[in-house]
């Protein structure tokens, strides 16, 4: 599988995303600056690996400081907790590493480098780990014969490594069931069909692209068994935000009686907020919405609106699927019986 990140002789080294499955293009980054400017313009992006990239820009760029600065490290830190607001990966690594930091008090700037590196490193490990695991637990909720749709791409791009929903389904795929996939093909980006459908044939799952407004089609055709797909951040109560349209699936895949899961690792979530209510959306440049590879798609001078995310109420959701298993409702409850109060 294509690496999403990697740390290479004090680089970042990331595929750009914007560009698959037609160029397969590596950008070398050697500062922070340009590890947030990547994340920005969805170079990188999926939560988990968002968190990956700040992390490592966070050791990158203290690394590039030549000496300890208590106030240039945390100014890295805040700049890279600007980039994208609604993924809560992104701040959960950020404070890894800021406990990692103060947890190095003490020692010489060239120990506390050290230990900033590991420390991202570690938590790009983990996350694999955390991604296999949620698909054994995932796979159990996977019948011989289904087909499942997943919406954008919550794959091994979006992570470490083997995906979040879409390392449920290679691990279905790999056990032996014969499943296949819908991929909604997700606009404005196009994450499920130039990501998702790749990743999928790569690993040899039989898959089938469909535009966002098929999937109500299929559903009542009978065709759709189960829906899986990623978080970008979920809450106390079990309410949680994901790629736009997400909660649009929701709600067919509830009108049709299919199951519909999430899965999620536990840096996702976010015990802070109560509800889905508080979830900070981000809105993004209208040029995603009107132009579509390079060429414009409706008239210039019309009003757009671009949000990233969606949030989809937790009535919608069947199961939530971590690395310490399946979350079952009441979600407030068993969210914190399993995840703990974080």
């Amino acid at each position: 599988m294509l690496p999403t990140i990697e740390w290479k002789d004090d680089r970042i080294i990331m595929v750009d995303q914007r560009k698959l499955p037609v160029e397969e293009i590596y950008h070398e980054l050697k500062t922070f600056e340009e590890v947030a400017e990547a994340i920005e313009k969805m170079i990188i992006r999926g939560a988990p690996a968002i968190g990956i990239a700040a992390a490592m820009g966070i050791a990158l760029g203290y690394k590039n400081l030549g000496k300890d600065d208590k106030n240039a490290f945390l100014n890295i830190c805040e700049r890279l907790s600007k980039t994208r607001p609604t993924a809560k990966n992104l701040f959960w690594a950020i404070d890894r590493m800021k406990i990692k930091y103060e947890s190095s008090q003490g020692k010489s700037y060239g120990e506390k480098s050290k230990a900033l590196i590991e420390e991202a490193l570690e938590i790009e490990r983990e996350d694999v780990e955390m991604n296999k695991k949620m698909g054994e637990f995932g796979n159990s909720l996977i019948d011989n014969g289904d087909t499942i749709l997943t919406h954008c791409n919550a794959g091994a791009l979006a992570t470490g490594g083997y995906g979040t929903a879409l390392g449920v389904i290679r691990a279905a795929h790999f056990s032996g069931k014969k499943i296949r996939v819908f991929a909604d093909e997700t606009r404005p980006f196009l994450q499920g069909a130039r990501l998702t459908t790749w990743e999928l044939l790569k690993d040899g799952i039989e898959t089938y692209l469909i535009s966002d407004n098929m999937a109500g089609f299929f559903m009542k055709k009978g065709e759709i068994k189960k829906v899986v797909v990623g978080a970008d951040r979920i809450v106390a109560n079990g309410d949680f935000a994901n790629k736009i349209g997400t909660y649009s699936v929701a709600v067919l895949a509830k009108e049709h009686g299919i199951p519909f899961y999430v899965a999620a690792p536990y840096s996702t979530f976010d015990l802070s907020l109560r509800s889905g209510e508080e979830i900070p959306i981000e809105e993004r440049n209208r040029n995603e919405v009107l132009v579509i590879n390079g060429k414009r798609i409706a008239p210039e001078e019309v009003k757009i609106k671009n949000p990233a995310f969606d949030v989809t109420p937790s009535r919608y959701v069947s199961g939530i699927i971590t690395e310490k298993g399946v979350i079952l409702p009441p979600y407030e409850e068993n969210i914190k019986n399993i995840i703990g109060d974080k």
